[in-house]
């Protein structure tokens, strides 16, 4: 009799993790957190921005692909290259599929730089034109940061991480 119900609490445990981890990868009507793995297929090697040609850094890379199939994709970039003041707010590759919000200011579907930059992230064009410029938090309790990241947001929608800074984007 012990050993039923310690089985039927076991049971009832694994079918709770079962039900919630894979909402932990998606966020709002079936978007779908992407992983570095999967970011392999839809980015490439290098990106244009300002003049030049600059290698992806695929292992740090993170997107979603929302309900309707299309991305959102974020990937740091190798700015060795770039003047210091490109590399200042040139930090990363991000390309949206869809006009979204980003820190609730839209952002017209397209391809654009990302810098974080103090205590704002700045989006360029892909000729170094700012933006836009949104203020960024910040989590200082999260463990081991990645160097960038998307993960769903408990409010809705997704955080852009670099490091322990994040900004939300949603549709």
């Amino acid at each position: 009799m012990y050993f039923s119900r310690i089985w039927k609490l076991a049971a009832a445990g694994a079918l709770a993790v079962a039900m919630i981890a894979p909402g932990m990868m998606q966020g709002q009507g079936g978007d779908t957190v992407l992983k570095p793995a999967e970011m392999q297929k839809l980015l490439p090697a290098t990106v244009f921005y300002r003049g030049q040609s600059a290698p992806t850094e695929l292992r740090n890379s993170g997107g979603v692909k929302l309900a309707d199939g299309f991305y959102v994709l974020a990937a740091l970039v190798d700015t060795s290259g770039y003047n210091t003041g490109v590399q200042a707010k040139y930090q990363a590759y991000f390309i949206t599929e869809v006009p979204i919000k980003v820190g609730g200011q839209n952002l017209a579907a397209g391809a654009y730089g990302l810098g974080f930059v103090d205590d704002k992230l700045l989006v360029t064009d892909l000729g170094a034109h700012d933006v836009l410029s949104v203020a960024t938090s910040e989590e200082a309790g999260m463990k081991r940061p990645m160097p960038l990241q998307v993960v769903a947001d408990p409010a809705g929608g997704f955080r852009l991480y670099v490091q322990r800074k994040y900004v939300v984007f949603n549709r």
